[in-house]
């Protein structure tokens, strides 16, 4: 079996194969504007506190982990109201056309479940820009997604196997861009082809 795999990394693989490949078994990471704002989030979140908001009891930065799944990571914010908890993920942007975050929020849901014994059937997260919640509804579809992507990360992690890098709109972003020139790649594989 594998080390225990970063609950963020499903985020990274689901976004993008060899970007996670390349920050989880490369140890490259390059950061820029996008990863300085999420980065400068999440040092405001991860300060470690508890609270109580009315009937809502909060607590932030604590450590989850999943000895069934192999996952381990930070929490942003766990919510506790009338006896049910929820996973809270804070993201710098807006809701975006992908389900990379939903994966996060559902493998920080199979933590506390392990952690807690209690069943979770809801989370959400926090867009920072349109300071907006999104319900994620821990579904057994999202439930299969999650565990077919922590398969694959571990899987990825074993063997080191670096996956090809694919040119996609969400390169436009990335800060590794530089690092895996998927246009490049693209081109040099069209030319094989072509010669």
């Amino acid at each position: 079996m594998t080390d225990y795999i970063p609950i963020a990394s499903l985020n990274h693989y689901a976004y993008c194969h060899h970007r996670c490949w390349l920050m989880f078994c490369a140890s490259e990471f390059i950061d820029n504007q996008y990863t300085i704002e999420g980065t400068t989030l999440h040092e405001r979140v991860h300060t470690n506190s508890e609270e109580n908001r009315g009937e809502t009891y909060q607590i932030r930065a604590i450590w989850l982990k999943s000895e069934r799944y192999r996952l381990i990571g930070k929490s942003d914010l766990i919510e506790k109201i009338d006896g049910q908890l929820y996973p809270i993920e804070y993201k710098r942007g807006k809701k975006g056309q992908w389900d990379n975050d939903e994966l996060q929020v559902c493998a920080q849901a199979f933590c506390l479940e392990e952690m807690t014994g209690q069943s979770i059937n809801t989370g959400y997260i926090y867009y920072a820009h349109s300071h907006q919640r999104q319900e994620v509804p821990i579904s057994e579809s999202l439930r299969q997604q999650t565990i077919m992507t922590i398969n694959a990360i571990q899987t990825m992690m074993t063997t080191g196997k670096m996956p090809q890098a694919n040119y996609t709109k969400r390169c436009k972003g990335c800060s590794l861009y530089t690092y895996c020139l998927p246009q490049a790649v693209k081109k040099v594989k069209t030319y094989r082809e072509e010669s």
